[in-house]
């Protein structure tokens, strides 16, 4: 992986173009070593990426997933909803592997604190949906959307509360629960949480945006790591079935307060074939013996819940979108070596009229776990590649043939 960064520029930007679960931390782990400072833009607990190294399985939801390499810098922007246990825990997670994080880790003053009591009111709304509404929209249950709710509301409790005294502020808030919800907020578990987070964390949060300002302006090569997908963007998402957060690179500059004119590359993360979890509209999806098939072999179940997620095949208006979006000066595809048995690959297509059509790409039949060269792959799944980069005008710089971080080709400059 030597020399990624001189290619993609000193500012890059790891974007999902699908529905989430692309395979975003994989990347952001290998390209993380030649980066100075990894940053985490938005989103909460509701987005797992999952690392695999020395073959054991890392989980972060909150860390961004470049924390594991010691000595970077690691930032949790303004943008982010915090829920403080699972960000200690993480932390211990990482500690326990032999690498340190605190003294690393900075947090922005800016974020959002997320309680459990808005776990509580994310259930509520969800069986709301579900009665009244005739459908849930199938969220995580980490209370994501109640906390940004919260965030609009400008109501809710950020993270710079904790190097003073929180107890007021905790108490407006649980007031406030009670009277809209009818839910009674635990006082004193929130109380002992946030004061264990404190003696933990206090010393570091601090203001983020001037942190990264002034890496910038040393010559600190910064990589930014979105949460979730394109297609779930609170405004350019399948809405209503979208999560509560801006999940485009205009939404993470925006949490973290970087400006658009330092962004130099933009990766665009999309598996080879396409998975979505909860509800909401998937013109590409698969019948459901094929999506059993493909869900098996790609281990297509939620990091965050553990739920089976919905599968099916490209989608070329949708990249399309994502790139009219972000804006993406290179595609990561993951897990192609999960397509190697199929016969064929079917691709939808936009028709008139707003209508989707396949077109049927042949199969290769051959194992592409492992390969770490272009020209190491069947024919057939080179041509599945260059189709892509033909029908989105974007190079394929990144193909992920296998979990591990040595199971990627690498094709820049091509």
């Amino acid at each position: 992986m030597k020399k990624t960064a001189k290619s993609i520029g000193s500012v890059s930007a790891i974007i999902g173009a699908q529905w989430g679960d692309e395979g975003k931390g994989k990347v952001t782990d290998i390209i993380a070593g030649e980066f100075d400072v990894i940053a985490r833009a938005c989103g909460g607990a509701n987005a797992g990426h999952t690392i695999v190294v020395g073959g054991k399985k890392f989980v972060f939801h909150l860390l961004p997933s470049g924390a594991l390499h010691p000595g970077k810098e690691v930032v949790i922007g303004s943008g982010m909803v915090v829920h403080l246990p699972t960000l200690l825990e993480e932390i211990s997670v990482v500690e326990k592997a032999g690498i340190g994080i605190v003294d690393r880790l900075f947090i922005s003053d800016e974020a959002h604190i997320l309680f459990d009591y808005h776990r509580q009111i994310d259930g509520m709304l969800e069986n709301w949906r579900a009665e009244y509404a005739g459908q849930a929209i199938g969220t995580t249950g980490r209370g994501i959307g109640p906390a940004y709710m919260e965030k609009a509301r400008r109501s809710g409790i950020r993270m710079g509360s904790l190097r003073g005294d929180i107890r007021s502020e905790l108490e407006s808030a649980a007031d406030g629960i009670r009277r809209m919800f009818g839910i009674t907020v635990d006082r004193a578990g929130e109380l002992r949480e946030t004061a264990c987070a404190a003696e933990r964390l206090g010393d570091r949060i601090t203001d983020t945006v001037a942190l990264l300002h002034q890496r910038m302006s040393q010559g600190k090569k910064v990589l930014m790591e979105g949460a979730q997908g394109t297609l779930l963007d609170i405004d350019h998402g399948t809405y209503p079935y979208v999560t509560s957060s801006a999940t485009t690179a205009a939404g993470v500059l925006q949490g973290l307060g970087v400006p658009p004119l330092a962004l130099t590359s933009c990766i665009g993360v999309l598996k080879a074939y396409c998975t979505r979890v909860g509800s909401g509209a998937f013109p590409a999806e698969a019948d459901a013996e094929t999506a059993q098939r493909i869900r098996e072999r790609g281990g297509e179940y939620g990091a965050t819940t553990g739920r089976p997620r919905r599968c099916g095949w490209l989608s070329i208006s949708d990249l399309r979108r994502a790139h009219q979006l972000n804006g993406f000066t290179h595609w990561n595809l993951t897990k192609i070596d999960v397509l190697d048995e199929e016969e064929r690959i079917p691709v939808a297509m936009p028709a008139a009229g707003g209508r989707t059509t396949f077109e049927m790409l042949p199969g290769w039949h051959a194992p592409t776990k492992g390969i770490r060269s272009f020209s190491a792959l069947p024919r057939e799944a080179q041509s599945y590649v260059s189709f892509i980069e033909e029908q989105t005008g974007v190079p394929v710089a990144f193909i992920g043939t296998g979990p591990g971080r040595e199971e990627m080709i690498v094709r820049l400059g091509t």
